[in-house]
């Protein structure tokens, strides 16, 4: 009896995959998770993985060198994220903040529809009022001058009117005027705060209705072509990953990863309307099954 415990325990250990969970999540809270993203290491593209990530409260998060921000949503289709940062003013707060900015190397750009106000600047030493001559000496603000507006109505709010600032303290700030690194420092700007809105929601003139956060696209890679692969890995119960090397892997019900598909996907979750179980696989699943089934009978003699 011992010995047949001992065997039994051992092939429990050999074939962990067999009794293992799903490592890769499908959602992480309310998010659903898809290809690019992942729920942690090993899941998702590489490239992205060290950005969106899955923290242990089940709150999907995203990372850069300025800090870390919860995701809201995932526009799959159009291949947006949106984040919100809790230290960005609103319409119902204001709070001072360091800025927002991009890692360089991040396989993230701002949406279009972003749109970035700078709040409490100093209208004698900030940068952002001082025009840039360039090659061929034409100069050109820093502020988007057709903005105004946007200042106009944040500075109405209760929250920011109480602060008594004037509206030219306020500047709109365009995600192209971020420069190459994406860079928001608010300290060298030398202003108190931001606000970002990537949609007015059918509200324009009513800033309490507006959406704040910031909009991000994503490309799955240079041509922007969904992964073949990893579609066969989906379609089949499968979560797309990558090994040690940042090789495709395809993390299956189980626990089981292949470099393919989940080839009894189907059938492990929906019956046996097909079966599709690779031979070696299914070898080797009936196999160890069997042991373990021979070895309980004999100990419960």
């Amino acid at each position: 009896m011992k010995i047949s415990s001992i065997f039994l325990s051992s092939l429990l250990l050999i074939f962990p995959c067999l009794i293992s969970s799903q490592t890769c999540q499908k959602s992480c809270g309310k998010i659903p998770i898809k290809y690019p993203f992942g729920t942690g290491p090993g899941c998702g593209d590489p490239h992205f993985q060290p950005y969106v990530t899955c923290n242990d409260q089940q709150q999907l998060t995203f990372t850069t060198h300025t800090g870390c921000y919860p995701i809201t949503s995932i526009d799959y289709n159009h291949q947006i994220i949106y984040i919100t940062d809790t230290s960005m003013s609103t319409c119902a707060c204001t709070l001072p903040s360091k800025g927002f900015s991009l890692d360089w190397n991040a396989p993230f750009s701002f949406s279009d529809n972003t749109i970035f106000a700078l709040l409490d600047c100093s209208t004698s030493s900030s940068p952002i009022y001082k025009s840039i001559i360039d090659d061929k000496n034409s100069t050109f603000p820093l502020c988007d001058s057709k903005g105004d507006s946007i200042c106009s109505l944040l500075y109405s709010c209760e929250a920011i009117s109480r602060l008594s600032l004037p509206i030219s303290t306020c500047c709109v700030y365009t995600p192209v005027d971020l420069g190459p690194s994406f860079e928001m420092d608010l300290q060298k700007l030398q202003c108190t705060s931001y606000s970002a809105v990537y949609g007015f929601n059918g509200q324009e003139y009513n800033p309490q209705g507006w959406q704040y956060g910031v909009a991000l696209k994503y490309k799955f890679n240079f041509d922007n072509d969904y992964p073949v692969i990893c579609s066969s890995c989906e379609k089949t119960n499968g979560v797309c990953g990558y090994n040690n090397g940042q090789s495709f892997l395809c993390n299956c019900p189980g626990g089981l990863n292949t470099t393919t598909d989940c080839f009894y996907g189907d059938s492990w979750s929906h019956g046996s309307k097909n079966f599709p179980l690779k031979s070696g696989t299914m070898l080797i699943f009936s196999f160890t099954w069997f042991i373990i089934l021979a070895f309980t009978q004999g100990w419960m003699k």
